[in-house]
């Protein structure tokens, strides 16, 4: 089968399942819970067949919408129905709202197999469906995250330890200065602060007595952001690659995936010692791409600070900002923020950033 050249963003405008710019379009915002994709449909009178019915044409582009969607998070970027079985079991009234859910079933690398259902409220079903589809190109996105910030709620423990650090040099340490630099390499920090003219030794003996401190506060005691680490289970799951880009030392990173069970879940680690330079420079998140064997066009970065945000974004990555650590307002150049990632779903980090 030849499949013509398709203009995605285009194809995004004006999608008559999903595009919320489609004028005449059916609107409908997919959701995925881990295991399902799921949507609401209200249809009108410009949607009917019979009297107060509901078109089944109308019926049929719900349940292959949804599939499609289901397909999108196993990784499948792009493919075609070769074969649909629908079964209409009840009409479906106008100005009643459908609940439609899909699902995989069985996935190879050419074939997918997935089924739909399409509900009322009361549960009562309208109609069901198998569907096929062949794989025709799969995503090439991949999910990089910063640590400190985003998953782990752990820069009360970084503070406090830079500030202890500081004040035995008689330098006082503020929560504004604090949160101008987090997310940045430790040497980036001290320079900072204390001047660039310092020797590297005292830099590295400043250092290692700051994470030192850190690890004995956070020890049995760091937490994750809420929605974190359902939502890299679910990325997981749905064969996409995994990177972590972290400004922070090998040593805090193993002990913040050990203390919130994360060990293995990446497909790719980068540590701030790993390049030349800090962020915002954006030889981190380069590193990480490459390494992964991934353009950065396909990469997704995942930040909570203005100065991250602007490494992914030097490095001509799409970044979501979570306001964890910042107002909305300081992360504006980022492509969508979110106050939390419980409110983010796969087809979100997918299509809508």
């Amino acid at each position: 089968m030849e499949i013509p050249k398709v203009d995605a963003e285009r194809t995004a405008k004006l999608c008559f399942a999903c595009s919320h710019e489609n004028p005449i379009g059916l609107k409908l915002k997919p959701v995925h819970d881990g295991e399902k994709v799921t949507a609401e449909f209200t249809a009108g009178e410009f949607h009917q067949g019979w009297n107060n019915v509901v078109h089944g044409g109308i019926l049929y582009t719900l349940l292959d919408e949804a599939t499609a969607y289901a397909m999108l998070c196993h990784g499948v970027e792009f493919g075609v129905t070769a074969k649909s079985e629908i079964r209409f079991k009840q009409v479906a009234p106008i100005n009643e709202p459908i609940q439609v859910s899909a699902w995989v079933t069985k996935l190879t690398k050419r074939l997918v197999e997935a089924k739909g259902v399409l509900t009322l409220k009361d549960n009562t079903i309208i109609a069901d469906g198998d569907f096929l589809f062949y794989v025709w190109r799969q995503s090439k996105k991949t999910i990089l995250w910063d640590m400190d910030g985003v998953i782990a709620d752990s820069n009360s423990f970084h503070f406090v330890a830079w500030q202890d650090t500081f004040a035995k040099r008689g330098i006082k340490f503020t929560k504004e200065y604090f949160a101008t630099l987090f997310g940045t390499r430790n040497d980036f920090i001290i320079h900072s602060v204390m001047g660039g003219a310092l020797p590297e030794e005292d830099v590295k003996i400043i250092i290692q007595e700051k994470e030192e401190n850190f690890r004995r506060k956070a020890t049995g005691h760091i937490k994750p952001f809420p929605g974190a680490v359902r939502l890299l289970n679910i990325i997981k799951k749905g064969n996409f690659k995994l990177g972590l880009v972290s400004s922070a030392p090998k040593e805090n990173i193993d002990l913040v995936l050990g203390e919130l069970n994360l060990e293995g879940i990446f497909d790719c680690i980068v540590f701030g010692r790993e390049v030349p330079k800090s962020k915002p420079n954006p030889q981190l998140y380069l590193l990480a791409a490459e390494k992964l064997k991934v353009a950065p066009k396909d990469c997704l970065a995942i930040e909570d600070s203005p100065l991250g945000v602007k490494t992914a974004k030097t490095a001509g990555m799409k970044c979501l900002a979570i306001t964890n650590t910042h107002p909305w307002q300081k992360l504006k150049e980022a492509d969508k923020v979110v106050d939390s990632l419980e409110s983010v779903d796969l087809i979100t980090l997918l299509t809508r950033v």
